[in-house]
């Protein structure tokens, strides 16, 4: 991931110097296991531990310079490894191993700490959401579909039901985090046959994973999974975004993101405030949803295994999780921070809109009224077009007696607190307050 969508403290997990650092960690746990179970002398063990290598820019760069030998790269790993541990005890690194064992293992443990990492900022996402929701739930604004007004809600509303969702996408995450959390140290076609399932148990103990069942790869439904996740996560951070680009629209003016001191709108207007952070949002979230669209493709392999994956995760699998975490955070800072502006709102409803929020209101009237829901239908469709033809209020037209409702009726038809008496259920919703 570019460092531009790269917050550090979760691209630093998918450095080389990290992804080494998890790999020896797996070589060094499995051959403790082979010792405590008397595969190999425990002192062997122990002497890998103490002269383990480094990991640092120059062991990176001896991996690649063998690797340019080998031609493989956790070949060039283990080679480099042994070669820096030196002595006869080197020979026990990666003892019954094939690479998957430990490349699968290792990139499943930092793959596991990535997720902690994004369930934890869609929960503060999910929260800020919600306090957003409590705190404007009572504050009225244009209901739209089809981009057109339809009846009134609430801004409390809106933001509960983006709380919602983002909570719905935080537990995905959480399942995605578990099934990712696992590793395999079973050997070259996943039978145990150079390695007793022992040592699995204890490396994936001592990682926090758990053991599987695998070919020679852990199945790739797991990362399919945990990209789904983030790409879920992306798209409903796009709804809310989506949702703050129109309300910021000039003829709208609804809500509009926070412009700091010294900040610039555009390089040619002085004026302009865009919604730029939303619309980054939106643009970011169809790259997590091309990734998933990718990764789904590195779930079938040949027989017990290909590499055709292999290149594919390098790429998708941090570049995902990395923006999946900036994308989260940023989010979380503007439904903090939104701007919102409840008195244009409340104009725009009120008057932009000439009252035509009410038509299913009066309609319902009449049919209460004894008319047929036909006749009062095309009736309220009369008066909402003579009140837009003569720049009138729906109410107004209604007031002129021909539809036979009295005073206090229309006072009742016209009252856009009725229409929001049951509001509070949205924030009911948000049960984890």
């Amino acid at each position: 991931m570019i460092g531009r969508y790269a917050p550090a403290d979760v691209a630093a997990l998918f450095t080389d110097e990290a992804r080494f650092t998890a790999m020896l960690e797996v070589e060094l746990l499995a051959a403790e296991s082979l010792a405590a179970h008397g595969v190999i002398p425990v002192a062997d063990a122990a002497a890998l531990r103490a002269r383990r290598p480094v990991i640092d820019a120059a062991f990176v760069a001896a991996v690649a310079e063998r690797e340019a030998v080998t031609h493989h790269d956790t070949a060039a790993f283990v080679d480099v490894v042994q070669r820096a541990i030196g002595g006869t005890e080197a020979a026990w690194v990666h003892y019954g191993l094939t690479s998957s064992d430990v490349v699968d293992t290792a990139w499943c443990a930092v793959m596991t700490r990535a997720m902690d990492v994004v369930v934890a900022e869609a929960t503060a996402l999910r929260d800020a959401l919600g306090d957003r929701a409590v705190a404007t739930i009572d504050w009225p604004i244009t209901g739209r579909t089809h981009g057109m007004a339809a009846e009134p809600t609430t801004y409390g509303a809106k933001f509960a039901l983006f709380a919602l969702q983002v909570d719905r996408d935080r537990e995905r995450a959480a399942r995605a985090r578990t099934a990712i959390a696992v590793g395999k140290l079973s050997g070259a076609v996943g039978t145990y046959s150079n390695i007793d399932p022992v040592v699995e148990a204890d490396v994936c103990a001592a990682l926090g994973l758990t053991p599987v069942p695998a070919t020679q790869v852990i199945a790739r439904d797991r990362h399919g999974e945990v990209l789904y996740a983030c790409a879920a996560l992306g798209t409903a951070v796009e709804s809310f975004a989506l949702e703050i680009r129109h309300l910021a629209r000039s003829e709208v003016g609804e809500a509009s993101e926070p412009f700091a001191a010294g900040q610039k709108g555009s390089s040619a207007m002085p004026h302009k405030r865009n919604p730029v952070r939303a619309e980054r949002l939106c643009g970011l979230a169809r790259v997590l949803r091309g990734y998933l669209a990718t990764g789904l493709e590195d779930v079938a392999l040949w027989h017990e295994r290909d590499i055709s994956h292999s290149s594919v995760e390098r790429i998708v699998l941090p570049d995902a999780l990395t923006l999946t975490v900036y994308m989260l955070r940023e989010a979380t800072a503007l439904a903090r921070d939104l701007v919102l502006h409840p008195e244009r709102a409340r104009v725009n409803l009120l008057e932009g809109t000439r009252g035509l929020v009410f038509s299913q209101s009066l309609l319902l009237a009449l049919v209460e009224a004894g008319w047929s829901r036909d006749d009062a239908y095309r009736a309220v469709q009369t008066a909402a077009r003579r009140a837009v033809e003569e720049d009138r209020s729906l109410a107004a037209v209604a007031a002129e007696g021909t539809l036979g409702l009295s005073e206090a009726d229309l006072a009742r038809v016209f009252d856009p607190e009725r229409l929001l008496a049951h509001r509070a259920r949205f924030v009911e919703a948000l049960t984890w307050r």
